[in-house]
């Protein structure tokens, strides 16, 4: 895949970080699930569309709360592990490898549209007038996101550093706290009901941060195989001269409810 405002149209591939993603990135807290279904959202019998799904992490940890879910991706790879994890824990969710450009389902299927961390990839101009088709009468779109906080946050700025050293070109770094994008083609079938960010502390072990940042589109999913060998070694190394074995890395969450008009 290839962005233009996203490192400077360097191609990244998750599918390279598949095996990454299903372990190290199911990491969202239980305040991010709780604060969901205080909206009333992703529960009790609601059919939810969940794009950019990854390896299924939103649809695999909300499946117990009734919803009906179905995931779509645009890495063959990603799909292949949300549909193994799902049928592993005896969950019945539609996985498919699909852009958002080209979903194709019929008018007013969906209670929900979920999109999370992966909003800035899709053509809104093709997508914003999709979804208004495919959800109910006041459907809900949710935006959702969770970004490390690195000038907070010793471990995660020096993640970043050494990220940066060998991707120059990656532009997620530098993140701080702030409302979800909200592309404006959605405001033309949308009314913005609700906005909140919330601090969080999210748990690792070196070896799971270390995972997590592997897994992440500057490194896993666009580094070369001599960068990614010589990152590895470098960061491994900040963390054991940096981190305790178990720490907590500051995070926020960004969440924009979004009702059709």
């Amino acid at each position: 895949m290839k962005v233009q405002n996203i490192d400077d149209g360097k191609y990244f591939d998750w599918g390279k970080t598949s095996e990454d993603y299903a372990k190290y990135r199911d990491i969202y807290p239980e305040e991010f699930y709780q604060y969901i279904l205080k909206l009333g959202l992703c529960k009790d019998g609601q059919t939810v569309l969940d794009i950019g799904t990854g390896t299924g992490v939103l649809p695999r940890n909300m499946y117990r709360y009734g919803a009906k879910w179905i995931g779509i991706d645009t890495s063959e790879e990603q799909i292949k592990q949300a549909n193994n994890i799902a049928s592993k824990n005896g969950m019945k969710i539609d996985f498919f490898t699909c852009k958002a450009e080209d979903i194709d389902f019929p008018d007013k299927t969906f209670d929900v549209i979920t999109a999370c961390q992966c909003i800035w990839y899709p053509d809104h101009k093709i997508t914003a007038p999709k979804f208004s088709r495919i959800l109910k009468n006041k459907g809900k779109f949710l935006i959702l996101y969770m970004g490390w906080l690195p000038f907070e946050d010793e471990i995660a700025g020096k993640s970043e550093e050494i990220i940066l050293k060998y991707n120059p070109k990656w532009t997620g770094y530098g993140d701080t706290k702030k409302p979800v994008w909200i592309p404006d083609e959605y405001l033309e079938f949308f009314d913005v009901i609700s906005q909140e960010e919330f601090n969080v502390d999210v748990p690792f072990t070196r070896e799971s941060w270390h995972g997590r940042i592997r897994a992440c589109r500057g490194v896993g999913a666009s580094m070369s195989p001599d960068e990614l060998a010589a990152w590895e070694e470098e960061h491994i190394k900040m963390l054991f001269e940096n981190a305790p074995e178990r720490f907590n890395v500051k995070h926020y969450i960004s969440i924009a409810e979004l009702e059709l008009k």
